[in-house]
């Protein structure tokens, strides 16, 4: 499960079992048709699950998020990426 911010700020999540290829996939035009007019799109948070079915959930979760509380999720993920837990 993963969330890219898109060029035009806006913000896309989906599941996938090859993040790297996906993300490649979105910046070429050929992910989600949300993203093919709003490339190029930069990963900015992702999960990892072991079975699909805990990928979609945790999907639909987050897909109703509102903005705001999608940019603090990527925040604070930011935050423990670099070592500041506050």
């Amino acid at each position: 499960m993963y969330l890219v911010r898109c060029a035009d700020d806006s913000i896309y999540c989906g599941w996938t079992t090859d993040l790297k290829k996906r993300v490649r996939a979105h910046n070429s035009g050929q992910g989600a048709k949300y993203t093919r007019s709003r490339r190029p799109v930069k990963l900015v948070y992702a999960e990892e699950f072991e079975e699909k079915q805990e990928a979609l959930s945790r999907e639909w979760h987050l897909k109703r998020l509102n903005r705001a509380e999608k940019l603090r999720l990527i925040e604070m993920a930011g935050r423990k990426r670099n070592g500041d837990g506050s």
